[in-house]
This record gives structure tokens, C-alpha cells and sequence, in this order.
């Protein structure tokens, strides 16, 4: 849907090696997409699906449950750091803490195989995402992330956008089915 922009200063800063990529992915998002494929969004773009979620938090961990593609995403609590890589996960492995009433998740450990939105903003697998959530009011929270890759970008970019509660009375996460517009025969490989 058409909306404003959630990337600060509107400008994602591409090293030049990269935006013959960028631009061929935008050329050809409409079999290139992931979420064309019904593949797992990764981080942070499930964030801005406009599918709901639930955020369930327990002892060690805080779960975020999407109704989009079944997505389930378990951010340790722990103190635990990040396993050895090199390992490529859809949705990377995430490490919180809280600062104040902030939850700021470390991200790491992705593959390079989602995209940032449909345009085919991507990333390489040495994707790293700082996100800071803040409640800012009793149906809201400001949702931030930091994106660095060293072998993408020319320096790290920063994205903001609000997050809305469900506040209708029977508000609940219900079952998602995606299905690939393309028959897999079609479907690239990179």
C-alpha cells in the first residue's frame, strides 16, 4: 500500500557494486520477491508485513508469533551470546536485553535470501540488526532498527516506524496460508 517511507534520510546507502543488484532485483520483483515465493520475510521486513502479532514473553525469552507464514521468532533473553557461524537462518538469531522499557534485539546469523521490502532492497548474509522497541502509550510502540552489512552498504542506515495494537474485542492471530503466485518450475535461483 502506498505510504510514506520509514527509512531515515530516505536514501539507503548502496555501495556502488551493489545497485546493479538492487536494480535488476527491482526489475524483476515480481518473480524475484521472496514473499512472491511465500518464502519467510526475515527481519526486519516481518515487522512491517500488514499481518498482526502477537508478542509473548516468558522468563528467557520474548516470542514474537506473525500470522504471516506461520513465522515464530524466539529473541533469548538469557545473556547467552550469539552460537558460532558461519549459520544462515530466514530469520537470524536474535539476542535481547532490555534498556529501561526498551527491548533492543541483536540480530545476526541471516541468509541472504529475504528482502527488505518489494522493491528489492536486500542484504548479503552478513546482515546485522539492532531493533529497538518502545512502548509509547498504551496502544503504541516505536519500532527501530539500525541495518549494517559491511558487504552492501557503505555505512550503517536506520529505519522507524510505529506499531499499532489490535484493539478489536476478538483481536487474535489466525491461520496464514501463503501461496506462490508462480509455479515452482519458475521460480529463480540466485
Amino acid at each position: 500500500p502506498a505510504g510514506r517511507g520509514v527509512v531515515e534520510g530516505n536514501e539507503i546507502p548502496y555501495q556502488s557494486s551493489a545497485l546493479e543488484r538492487k536494480r535488476e532485483n527491482y526489475a524483476k520483483r515480481a518473480t524475484l520477491d521472496p514473499d512472491r515465493r511465500c518464502l519467510l520475510s526475515g527481519v526486519p521486513r516481518i515487522m512491517s508485513m500488514p499481518h498482526p502479532f502477537q508478542i509473548v514473553q516468558q522468563a528467557d525469552k520474548v516470542n514474537f508469533l506473525f500470522e504471516y507464514n506461520h513465522t515464530l521468532r524466539h529473541i533469548y533473553m538469557n545473556g547467552n551470546p550469539h552460537p558460532e557461524g558461519p549459520i544462515e537462518w530466514w530469520m537470524g538469531d536474535s539476542r535481547g536485553r532490555w534498556e529501561g522499557n526498551t527491548l533492543v534485539v541483536d540480530t545476526i546469523h541471516f541468509t541472504a535470501d529475504t528482502w527488505f521490502d518489494k522493491a528489492g532492497n536486500f542484504h548479503s548474509e552478513q546482515l546485522h540488526v539492532v531493533e529497538r522497541l518502545t512502548r509509547t502509550g498504551p496502544d503504541h510502540m516505536l519500532y527501530e532498527a539500525t541495518i549494517e552489512d559491511p558487504k552492501v552498504f557503505t555505512r550503517p542506515w536506520k529505519m522507524s516506524m510505529p506499531l499499532y495494537r489490535r484493539v478489536d474485542a476478538d483481536a487474535e492471530i489466525l491461520e496464514y496460508e501463503c501461496y506462490a503466485y508462480l509455479l515452482e518450475e519458475t521460480w529463480p535461483t540466485r
